[in-house]
């Protein structure tokens, strides 16, 4: 059976930035209380001519460019995101569209933070399965637009971005290992955009109620955070036989500084191993992963033959985590 490496990777972040310092300007805010509290000081926003899939369709030519491939070798399309440009045709299709690619499948993927890698998830198993070689994986928001910036506990956290790699049959030593993925629908509420759906459509009222804005229970979400990725890395790591000391870089969902060193120091993980962009791009949801991970390929900390573990969570509440070797 076939198993399954990264081939390229590619990330994108909009242009504009928005600082903590102008945060202070729309909500009752300050630098200091955002930073201790979440470690982010900046984050991207996307302009108002930017797309989910155009950010995309920039971390995806960066990712095929990496993997010496062309849009026309791309075999499917795995979209992680929930700002997607509407409802329907789905990002996957306009992104195919847009990359030019053959008329291959496309499809999005709604698992909100840990969409990323629910995607490789998917994509490793479409490879093992030996119908696919090259498989797009995409994590792209534009959650800027659903942040209510009245609202402090959440027009803080959230950024703008892509992330994508390209994932093909190994030929090598690079595999994936073990994947672990779990969600626990009985605490959506903690984390969610209740407008928009078949429940609740737009309407006067919703608008009046500022439904259409992402809300969360900001402590309820820390504490299953930490524990939901601790439980999901120690799976990956009981199922492959690996050892804490043999990972070389845990790449997290960056959602919260805190929230990753408490993952990290559980695991005794030293600081210096741990891939984190939290204060410079807020947090992009599905894209974290991949653009954390770019990052950290592009400016060399991440090397071939390398033990990797990622893990995500999110709401719905979602997790999973990957250990694989670059």
């Amino acid at each position: 059976m076939n198993t399954t490496r990264i081939a390229g990777t590619g990330s994108y972040l909009p242009e504009r930035r928005l600082t903590n310092f102008d945060l202070e300007k729309k909500v009752e805010t300050n630098h200091e209380w955002i930073v201790e509290r979440t470690g982010i000081h900046s984050r991207n926003i996307a302009s108002e001519n930017e797309n989910a899939t155009d950010l995309a369709l920039m971390a995806s030519r960066r990712a095929l460019d990496a993997a010496n491939l062309l849009a026309e070798d791309v075999d499917f399309i795995l979209f992680a995101t929930v700002s997607g440009d509407q409802i329907m045709p789905s990002s996957a299709c306009v992104l195919q569209n847009k990359l030019g690619c053959r008329k291959i499948p496309a499809l999005d993927i709604s698992a909100a933070c840990s969409g990323f890698v629910y995607g490789m998830s998917l994509a490793d198993s479409l490879i093992k399965s030996g119908n696919y070689k090259n498989i797009l994986v995409v994590g792209a928001e534009v959650l800027s637009r659903f942040v209510n910036y009245e609202d402090r506990n959440t027009s803080i956290l959230f950024g703008d971005g892509a992330g994508a790699m390209i994932l093909q049959p190994s030929d090598g030593d690079s595999a994936f290992h073990a994947i672990d993925l779990a969600a626990d629908g009985s605490l959506g509420d903690l984390f969610e955009l209740p407008a928009g759906g078949s429940r609740l459509p737009f309407s006067q009222k919703v608008l009046d109620e500022k439904s259409h804005f992402m809300r969360m229970k900001g402590k309820e979400i820390f504490k299953n955070a930490v524990r939901t990725m601790n439980l999901s890395c120690q799976r990956v790591l009981e199922s492959s036989g690996t050892k804490e000391e043999e990972i070389s870089w845990l790449v997290p969902h960056q959602a919260n500084a805190r929230i990753i060193d408490a993952v990290a120091k559980f695991f005794g993980i030293a600081n210096e191993k741990v891939i984190m962009n939290v204060d410079q791009t807020g947090n992009t949801s599905a894209a974290t992963v991949p653009i954390a991970f770019d990052e950290a390929v592009v400016d060399g900390r991440i090397q071939r033959g390398q033990k990797i573990l990622l893990t995500a969570f999110g709401a719905g509440l979602t997790s999973g985590s990957i250990l694989l070797t670059y």
